[in-house]
């Protein structure tokens, strides 16, 4: 963690330098994070596996099992399913937040469990999340949000960080806002600024809580085509949670659908499929419920 003299300076800094250092920030990752964009597949293992879960708290039943997916590269994987099916449960085991009773979480291809705390730690580095609030450090403006996870993971120099924050808020349609601070931005503006401090460390995976929760339909649709860019743009895996209907069908590629009556996975596969063509009664009534539910 930087030192309140560090973060003061990043802030007196803001205004200059970013230009600058660009080309060299662009190249610029943490060890054990994410690479340099090339356009190129990669050919080694999916971003995300989840085998064979059990999502449980403590010694009480478990509110999942034999959860089994997979989120492939650059592809907008969707976690579905109404209010208390246990999305937000599996998002924390997904996330390392909570231990799991069973089976293997895998970021790039390591189980973040094998070795505690060391392996949990090496995949927080390959993996960026949005939470639903966009949990924004309120005292820093929007740079130094960003610049956070860089300060924090790295050893870049102070005039890379400021360069590779700037260029994250302008992938996000933020430049020229990184002096504000999240009180003075909208709640659009919010997630998309937690969206850029997510990508900071250049991971090949984005978790996204509710990424429309609170939106009105503008700034959502316009929220939903920013992620698609991002996702085909830097070749970054999203996994998204999300019960809005005009965003699912907007944004994910695949989906796995909970139910809780299953404790697990009712159903899998594309929006289009889960909403006319699957036999399951979950997806039946998680589909053609009002848009208002």
């Amino acid at each position: 963690m930087s030192s309140a003299g560090e973060n003061e300076n990043l802030g007196k800094t803001l205004p200059t330098g970013a230009g600058e250092a660009a080309s060299r920030a662009e190249g610029a990752f943490p060890p054990g994070g994410g690479g340099p964009r090339n356009g190129k597949k990669s050919s080694g293992p999916p971003p995300l596996e989840a085998e064979d879960l059990t999502v449980a708290y403590d010694d009480n039943p478990p509110l999942l099992e034999h959860v089994t997916f997979t989120a492939e590269k650059g592809e907008i994987l969707g976690i579905l399913g109404p209010s208390g099916c246990g999305k937000s449960s599996l998002l924390r085991h997904l996330l390392g937040l909570e231990p799991l009773r069973a089976g293997k979480v895998k970021i790039c291809g390591e189980d973040i469990f094998r070795e505690g705390e060391a392996s949990l730690n090496r995949a927080r580095r390959k993996f960026g999340v949005m939470y639903q609030s966009g949990a924004l450090f309120g005292d820093l403006n929007l740079l130094e949000n960003v610049a956070m996870p860089l300060i924090e993971y790295t050893n870049l120099e102070p005039d890379l960080i400021l360069a590779a924050a700037t260029l994250k808020l302008s992938l996000v349609g933020l430049a020229g806002s990184g002096h504000l601070s999240p009180a003075e931005i909208s709640g659009g503006m919010r997630k998309r600024a937690a969206i850029a401090r997510a990508l900071a460390l250049e991971p090949e995976l984005l978790f996204l809580d509710e990424p429309g929760a609170g939106l009105d339909p503008v700034t959502a649709r316009e929220l939903d085509r920013l992620i698609v860019t991002l996702a085909r743009g830097l070749d970054v895996s999203f996994v998204v949670v999300t019960h809005e209907l005009r965003s699912i069908m907007r944004v994910v590629d695949r989906a796995i659908l909970l139910d809780k009556t299953v404790r697990g996975i009712a159903d899998s596969g594309t929006p289009q499929y889960l909403s006319r063509e699957s036999t399951s009664p979950g997806a039946a009534a998680f589909f053609l419920r009002d848009e208002s539910d």
